[in-house]
């Protein structure tokens, strides 16, 4: 029984054919979201109402709790006409107004009721609330045009009551069958040209029988499980899954590849999963695990096994739809297809080997980069003297740097590469050790697609000088070329390449070796021979400069998580040496906290405001003898006491304490306000004055420009 009989659960749900396993989990979390934010907005859900989502590959399902079966009536205002078009001059209806009450169900006592305003009529009435069969069918019609299809097919109807003849539909998948139910009661809606009923289907192989009688909304998700052999929910058959991986890999002492991705569009494959074992010849070890991994996954959707030291094992892991009492024959059958595939690769792999990457550097003159910007051959000419001129900045062996870029594309040449594009630099680096290349231009081949999150430390200076070189060769020649980022538009990946110069700075400047020594690599600098290595290409200084604020950009998005807007401002409106960000975030994050900060960040935003009216430059310097009132006097004892000792440092690199030293500043600079005129008649009494004032501004600003951080 029923507890509210208005007040009851909602499920529907489309069985349509299998369904694209990449997009499965966003269009199943849209289609229940897009269903219930329209029957919330027509009311017909109550305020605490739930919905839960439901995805397989062969359905899309929305469990929504608390859903009345009509919304409430409610009184809303109903705008009529102007009050000079439905009333005449002695204040009486005109036929206009009259006819206008009539469409809306009242007569000529109404217009007693009605309201003027602002010279608009407005009639007070009742609005009948939307029942759910019609709400429903609004909200279906929503959920089903706002789905995020990655591409729409189109197909035929057969005759039918409702659509007689052939139509045609537009949907991701054909669509078989809908159920629309509220409580145990179907709801009479349709979509796709089809009716809705309590009926659908379980999983095409292992259900116990071919069609399933929904009894009740509630008892959608069990009956599936229960009759249909089939997990509705995505989430529940993910970690189902994930559980069978780590408990089959556990038994052989071993560990599944962590590849959510994958986990993701196998979970969008199965109905109901059953996790297999399955292993291939040693000698396909041979070849690199990135090979094998990659093949596994990317065609077969495997999960690779590995040992407690993370290297590839020869068995990996089936996740199957079927569940047969022998599991022989299907475990054969994936060993079966999975063999040519590791043949292709170790056939590849040997194949590689027989040509030195040197032998290929000369190919690479045909292969195009772009074609404003030539070929892969001229673009490593670019990036060879980059990396060079970097090295030299970082204390990195120049030849070394040199030779890695040289070598750096070479792999693209590859058969290898050729047959998966993902393997760039990581088969490089196996060939350069093959071809007895130095330890650390293989490794630098393989680094410089290291992703930003990745990378971990700047260890070897020549894979930091060929990451660098290879990414502002690329942001600067595609901004060159005028195919800068634009909105969300980001082809080239410029924003990401920025990301990754900013981390190698950080990393470099982090490393022992700079805590000790003078970090020369200059942003400045770089972006300036980088512009220089593009012979063919015009490059201007505003570009320059451009393509650096975006850089500083950039870095200001990624430390917002970390740092007020308002401090990162004051740091990166000063454009500091790129490694210096942080730390100086940091620092200003710290002065901030002293109680002396925004009387200081007022009083210098005062002083810049004084010093940007005087015409012509303002040095910063003191004659003392001009100093006549002991406010300045005292101002200016206490910065020959403060600058020294903020300079020293701020020199030493300790921007935290060089900031904090500016808290004694804070009395003298107040009183110099409440009793100094600045613009003194005397005209050299106000030039020493504001050369005071410059000093002052030059000794606070150094760490960043502290009148940002005035409320």
């Amino acid at each position: 029984m029923e507890k509210n009989p208005h007040n009851k659960n909602l499920l529907v749900e489309l069985f349509v054919e299998e369904l694209p396993p990449k997009a499965l989990n966003k269009l199943g979390e849209a289609f229940s979201s897009v269903l219930f934010e329209s029957l919330k907005t027509q009311g017909l859900t109550l305020e605490n109402a739930i919905v839960t989502d439901f995805a397989t590959p062969r359905r899309l399902a929305a469990h929504i709790k608390y859903v009345a079966d009509k919304a409430a009536d409610k009184q809303i205002s109903q705008k009529l006409m102007p009050a000079n078009v439905g009333l005449d001059a002695n204040g009486s209806a005109t036929p206009a107004l009259l006819k206008k009450l009539q469409s809306l169900g009242a007569d000529a006592s109404a217009v007693a009721n009605l309201k003027n305003d602002n010279n608009t009529l407005f009639l007070d009435v009742l609005q009948a609330g939307v029942t759910l069969p019609d709400g429903l069918q609004k909200a279906l019609n929503e959920a089903i045009a706002k789905l995020p299809i990655p591409k729409v097919m189109t197909y035929q109807l057969h005759e039918n009551t409702q659509n007689p003849g052939w139509d045609s539909v537009n949907f991701v998948r054909p669509a078989h069958a809908l159920v629309a139910m509220h409580g145990s009661s179907t709801i009479a809606v349709n979509a796709l040209g089809l009716n809705a009923s309590n009926i659908t289907r379980g999983h095409r192989f292992e259900a116990k029988q071919p069609v399933i009688t929904i009894k009740h909304a509630d008892s959608y998700e069990q009956q599936l499980l229960d009759e249909g052999a089939v997990i509705a929910s995505f989430a529940t058959r993910k970690a189902e899954i994930a559980n069978q991986l780590n408990a089959a890999a556990a038994k052989q002492s071993l560990k599944p590849i962590e590849d959510d991705a994958l986990l993701d569009e196998v979970t969008a494959l199965v109905e109901r999963p059953n996790v297999l074992l399955g292993q291939f010849e040693e000698v396909y070890l041979e070849v690199p695990q990135e090979c094998l991994i990659l093949t596994m996954k990317a065609n077969q959707k495997y999960f690779p096994l590995l040992d407690t030291n993370d290297k590839l094992t020869n068995k990996f892991l089936i996740v199957s739809n079927i569940s047969p009492k022998d599991p022989s024959a299907v475990i054969g059958g994936n060993e079966r297809v999975v063999r040519p595939r590791l043949a292709d690769a170790k056939f590849f792999f040997d194949q590689d080997r027989k040509k030195t990457l040197e032998s290929r550097i000369a190919g690479l003159d045909k292969v195009v980069y772009h074609n404003k910007l030539g070929s892969q051959g001229e673009r490593s000419q670019r990036v060879r003297a980059i990396a060079k001129w970097v090295a030299e900045r970082i204390d990195a062996d120049p030849q070394l740097a040199d030779r890695a870029a040289q070598l750096a594309k070479a792999d693209l040449l590859t058969d290898m590469v050729g047959e998966f594009p993902e393997l760039q630099g990581i088969m490089g680096s196996y060939y350069a050790r093959h071809d007895n290349e130095n330890e650390l231009v293989a490794e630098a081949i393989s680094d410089q697609y290291v992703a930003r999150d990745d990378l971990d430390d700047a260890s070897n200076l020549v894979s930091a000088s060929l990451l660098i070189a290879d990414k502002v060769e690329t942001l600067v020649g595609i901004w060159a070329i005028g195919l800068k980022p634009t909105g969300d538009k980001d082809p080239f990946a410029l924003r990401r390449h920025a990301l990754g110069i900013i981390k190698s700075f950080e990393l470099l400047a982090a490393s022992a070796f700079y805590q000790k020594h003078e970090f020369r690599l200059s942003l400045d600098d770089l972006l300036e021979f980088t512009a220089k290595t593009f012979t063919g290409t015009l490059i201007s200084v505003s570009m320059i400069e451009e393509i650096k604020q975006f850089i500083f950009n950039r870095y200001e998005n990624q430390l917002s998580v970390l740092f007020k807007l308002q401090t990162l401002d004051a740091v990166i409106s000063l454009t500091p040496p790129l490694h210096e960000v942080y730390k100086r975030a940091d620092a200003v994050n710290s002065f901030q906290q002293l109680s002396e900060a925004n009387s200081l960040a007022a009083a210098n935003k005062r002083v810049g405001n004084i010093l940007k009216k005087v015409e012509g430059e303002v040095k910063a310097e003191v004659n003392v003898n001009l100093l006549k009132e002991p406010a300045e006097i005292a101002l200016n004892t206490a910065l020959s006491q403060v600058k020294p000792e903020a300079d020293k440092l701020f020199e030493s690199g300790d921007y935290t304490s060089s900031l904090k030293a500016l808290a004694a500043l804070k009395s003298p600079v107040d009183d110099f306000f409440d009793n100094v005129m600045v613009n003194a008649e005397d005209p050299a009494l106000k030039a020493n004055r504001l050369g005071l004032l410059a000093t002052l501004h030059q000794t606070m600003n150094r760490v960043a420009d502290l009148s940002k951080l005035a409320s």
